[in-house]
């Protein structure tokens, strides 16, 4: 076996592991080191010791190209942070990145299956972060899979936007063939986030209703008020607010002077009416319609 990287010259004492790849590369290592950094290949290392070659310590880390597995040993070296000198930690958080971008997908399914978190949510990161529409079904599996659910929700995200490249990727065709569940999980997905968007955007619109009724309620006060006092919202423009008086002080002239009222009842002419159902609501919420304080000035508000 071909060793592809050597890790004895991190630690002063001589390496007692060999670590397997899928290729049958062996890279030297120290049991403590991945003892500690990982709980499951602790326990392989003793089940490899008590074995029947005892003497020779192997754990097969499978189902990664070697160089992500050499990269995937050496972060478990480094730890969660880079130490040394500050010149030496730059040049380390440098390899990491590269390390990251290249074997991002390796090392989060590496750091699921072989219990490293502070490593899978670095790897999980980077994978977001370098999300692209043609990787977008895969790294959604992936995420599925590892159980990661910031890649998850970028994946999801990333379909959103731009769905027709991503129906145009290998993953999409690959998974309508042999995965429809997935795909399934994914258009739900869009179909949620479209009906959160069309109820968001519903609520937007009633709050600005909601907002323009408050300000034709304090509007209604200051026109008919006798010094024309009245509390509007203090963030409505000063032009919004002329163009809302203006538009009630017609319609309550047109109220007042209204000539069909005479030979038919106020509901029939659609000016008169939506007065009336101003007039309404004014006094459904007025302060002043028990009597407390000066009267309401305002038609009909008793």
């Amino acid at each position: 076996m071909a060793s592809c990287a050597d890790f004895a010259a991190l630690r002063a004492s001589p390496s007692d592991v060999r670590v397997v790849a899928s290729d049958g590369s062996s890279i030297a290592a120290h049991s403590s080191v991945l003892a500690a950094a990982s709980p499951v290949l602790e326990q392989m290392i003793l089940d490899a010791r008590r074995g029947w070659d005892a003497g020779c310590t192997v754990v097969r880390v499978l189902g990664a190209p070697s160089d992500a597995v050499a990269a995937f040993l050496r972060f478990l070296y480094r730890g969660p942070g880079a130490g040394g000198t500050p010149a030496a930690a730059e040049e380390e958080e440098e390899w990491a990145e590269g390390a990251v971008g290249a074997h991002g997908a390796a090392l989060l399914a590496l750091a699921h299956a072989y219990r490293v978190p502070w490593l899978k949510r670095r790897a999980e990161a980077g994978a977001a972060a370098r999300l692209t529409a043609e990787r977008a079904v895969d790294a959604l599996k992936l995420a599925a899979l590892c159980d990661a659910p910031r890649l998850y929700l970028a994946c999801a995200r990333l379909a959103g936007k731009d769905l027709a490249t991503v129906e145009r990727s290998e993953g999409w065709r690959f998974a309508a063939r042999h995965d429809a569940a997935l795909l399934g999980e994914l258009l739900q997905l869009l179909h949620d986030a479209d009906q959160r968007k069309k109820r968001w955007e519903r609520e937007r619109a009633s709050q600005h209703v909601y907002r323009q009724l408050s300000d034709a309620m304090a509007l209604l006060d200051r026109i008919f008020a006798a010094d024309g006092a009245g509390e509007v919202r203090a963030e409505a423009s000063p032009c919004e607010v002329d163009g809302v008086r203006r538009g009630l002080e017609q319609l309550m002239r047109h109220f007042a002077a209204c000539g069909g009222r005479a030979r038919k009842p106020a509901a029939a002419c659609p000016r008169c009416r939506r007065a009336l159902q101003l007039l309404r609501l004014h006094a459904s919420v007025c302060e002043d319609r028990a009597g407390a304080g000066e009267p309401c000035r305002v038609p009909l508000c008793r």
